[in-house]
């Protein structure tokens, strides 16, 4: 999937040079970083406990979430917390 990301200046110009020392991409790099920060069991613990509602089955989209933006998402996860 492609997706579009900010990411610090510096830290994005380090990345890349590990990449090349490493002779990977840059997408292999940031994916083996999540994986790994995903892997942690605090992590995944938080994940299986949080349960975020767009859809209530009937009627649409919960109040609140706009579908023509992926930012209201987050903010909803959020407030569900």
């Amino acid at each position: 999937m492609k997706t579009t990301i900010d990411i610090n200046d510096s830290l994005l110009a380090i990345a890349k040079a590990l990449a090349a020392q490493q002779r990977t991409s840059l997408t292999r790099l940031i994916e083996e970083g999540l994986r790994l920060r995903l892997r942690s069991p605090h992590v995944t613990a938080k994940l299986g406990k949080r349960k975020i509602s767009i859809h209530k089955g009937r009627g649409g989209l919960v109040a609140g979430i706009d579908p023509r933006s992926h930012k209201a998402v987050p903010n909803t996860a959020a407030d569900e917390a």
